[in-house]
């Protein structure tokens, strides 16, 4: 059975359901028989498989209403396209939302689970991918496997086969809170079967708080959209005015927080032979230029701009390839010639099937603190700068080059950007953090702990660091011991007089990237989850001082001069905080994918210097 068949078969079912919704009538813990009269059976059939009494097909529980809880079922596959899984929180036919597994997808592709939810009945499955959303997982065939769903208000955790660690975890639900009946859904050809169906209502469920969802920089947020033509009888290459539609009726809708316009949140489907809309938005210009916007959309576009056409895409499912999905992101760009004044960006955007929607973007849109001026960037002079340092005596800046094909090295750059000495040091394997101590220069590379002479411009040592598997950062107390950071092994590493100790390792501190020492305490930067740890150097008790969100890296770490601290988050966020875990947000340069690595900030000249590594630009920012 194909998706849409399946879609199909949950639009009859829920309309059945509408009928029968009661209310709360069953008890809180509940197993109920796939023989009992509380199923709606559509499409679907009570049989024996692999042992067990099973349900293939679609069918519903009437008279439930389900809020918080856990659903389990076991469900078995063979290797066949299929859909299976749990509808909960069902409201009507139109509203609900669902997990289920692709068994052909498996184990390959990260989308085997899924989360999605449906709006005025379109189950929009092409909006709904990547963190969050999707998950990849092992499919068994042929065999029973377990899967447990969690939820409590506007978040929920599945778990598949493994009951210990979830699969996915949804943060924040389409729906928020809501509630409704339980479903489940697959097809009834054999490929997909059901068992052993519990559910249980549980109010006191309660999860960690969910972190916000991030805005996107640069999202376009403020439309208007028509309402909803039949594709048989619109040109979707013209504008409105162009075919003749004069009764166009605009509706003002503002995207969410990334920028996406679900149009399944305002109108149905209603042309079998696919939908269309057109959307609008100004664009004011103080000049003449190019704007590059990139953009997602689903299934097809046009975009005009001042009435004249500039791009036509297709993204729908199967359309490029067999395996093409669809799937609505910032994937594509286009650059728009703007006159000086208003600009009329105006797009159609056609629906066939799997979701429809749009989002549009300002390519190069920075979020920069008022306290914040850049005051200079240099791009690929040097090559993938990774680490800066500065050399108060000498007024002068040392950057690594962290790839360049085997011929990595040390840069000499002034606070001014321009490059004194490309090459000061050579010989290096992939240098990242540095350090200046007793008036010389020390690096990791890849499997050393590296001594320069400052004033010689030569290495002096190299020192080996036993089992080392990707040292990074580097930092140094005021007895001349040194703390080094290695990403892989999860671990610091303690370097005094030409000998190595792991100081500290564990899960406590994993993948530590950043470091810096400020008094007695060690604080470690990590790059799995965006935290902050404090490690006293005298008892080494541990404590998280800030987190910036989940899928941050802390790549640098500095002192402000003012008794706060600096971070960069690589991905391309750099944070003021303060001892006690208060965060500002000063630059956020994720749009362009300016990543922001291990930075220097120069107290004395409030500068700071940030390499962006594989951007291949180093940009300097004056910190009011």
């Amino acid at each position: 059975m194909t998706y849409r068949n399946i879609t199909a078969v949950i639009k009859s079912a829920l309309f059945i359901f509408v009928v029968f919704l009661r209310g709360n009538l069953i008890a809180q813990d509940q197993i109920i028989d796939f023989d009992s009269d509380q199923w709606v059976k559509t499409n679907a059939k009570v049989v024996e498989h692999l042992g067990r009494k099973a349900l293939m097909g679609f069918a519903y529980l009437k008279d439930i209403e389900f809020e918080n809880g856990i659903i389990e079922v076991d469900i078995a596959t063979n290797r066949e396209r299929s859909y299976p899984g749990v509808l909960f929180r069902i409201q009507d036919f139109q509203t609900y939302e669902r997990f289920y597994i692709r068994p052909h997808r498996e184990h390959l592709y990260n989308d085997a689970l899924q989360y999605v939810a449906a709006f005025n009945g379109i189950d929009s499955w092409q909006l709904y991918n990547g963190d969050g959303k999707t998950s990849l997982i092992d499919i068994p065939s042929n065999v029973w496997n377990h899967l447990k769903i969690v939820i409590a208000d506007a978040q929920a955790k599945v778990y598949w086969i493994d009951m210990e660690n979830p699969a996915l975890e949804v943060t924040h639900l389409a729906h928020g809170i809501s509630k409704g009946t339980l479903a489940l859904n697959g097809p009834a050809d054999g490929s997909a079967y059901f068992s052993n169906f519990t559910f249980k209502k549980d109010d006191s469920i309660q999860f960690e708080p969910a972190e916000p969802i991030e805005k996107v920089i640069g999202a376009i947020t403020d439309w208007e959209i028509s309402q909803v033509f039949s594709l048989g009888q619109v040109d979707v290459e013209k504008t409105p005015t162009q075919q003749g539609i004069t009764d166009v009726q605009w509706k003002k809708v503002i995207s969410d927080i990334t920028g996406l316009v679900d149009i399944s949140r305002y109108y149905p489907r209603m042309n079998n032979i696919g939908d269309c809309i057109y959307a609008k938005t100004t664009i004011a210009a103080d000049e003449e230029k190019i704007l590059e916007l990139s953009f997602g959309y689903s299934d097809y576009i046009t975009i005009f701009l001042n009435g004249e056409p500039t791009f036509f895409g297709g993204s729908a499912y199967r359309l490029r390839d067999p395996s093409f999905l669809g799937i609505v992101g910032y994937f594509d760009n286009v650059f728009l010639p703007l006159k000086k004044g208003d600009n009329e960006l105006m797009i159609a955007v056609a629906e066939t099937f799997g979701g429809w929607a749009f989002q549009f973007r300002d390519d190069n849109a920075v979020y920069q603190d008022k306290n914040l001026s850049k005051k200079w960037e240099i791009k690929r002079k040097i090559q993938v700068p990774e680490s800066v340092v500065y050399d108060n005596k000498r007024d002068i800046c040392y950057v690594s080059s962290y790839y360049n094909g085997g011929k990595e090295y040390i840069s000499k750059m002034k606070t001014n950007g321009e490059i004194e000495t490309l090459e000061w040091i050579i010989g290096l394997a992939r240098p990242t953090g540095m350090i200046i101590y007793n008036d010389k220069l020390y690096v990791n590379d890849r499997r050393n702990l590296v001594e320069i002479d400052l004033n010689e411009g030569k290495v002096l040592n190299k020192y080996p660091i036993p089992d080392a598997r990707f040292p990074n950062d580097i930092a140094v107390d005021e007895e001349g011991n040194f703390y080094i950071s290695d990403t892989q092994a999860d671990a610091v590493y303690k370097f005094k007089d030409g000998k190595f100790e792991t100081w500290f390792q564990g899960e406590e501190i994993p993948a530590p990237n950043g470091l810096l020492v400020d008094d007695n305490i060690l604080l470690v930067g990590l790059s799995n989850n965006g935290c902050i740890k404090s490690i006293n150097l005298n008892d080494k008790t541990i404590e998280t001082m800030v987190c910036v969100g989940k899928g941050s890296n802390i790549d640098g770490i500095k002192k402000d001069g003012k008794g706060n601290y600096l971070t960069t988050d690589y991905n391309g966020r750099l944070f003021r905080f303060s001892r006690t875990g208060e965060k500002t947000e000063l630059l956020n340069t994720k749009t362009p994918q300016h990543t922001l690595a291990d930075f220097e900030y120069v107290i004395d000249k409030s500068l700071l210097i940030i390499p962006t590594l594989f951007d291949n630009r180093i940009m300097a920012f004056q910190l009011q």
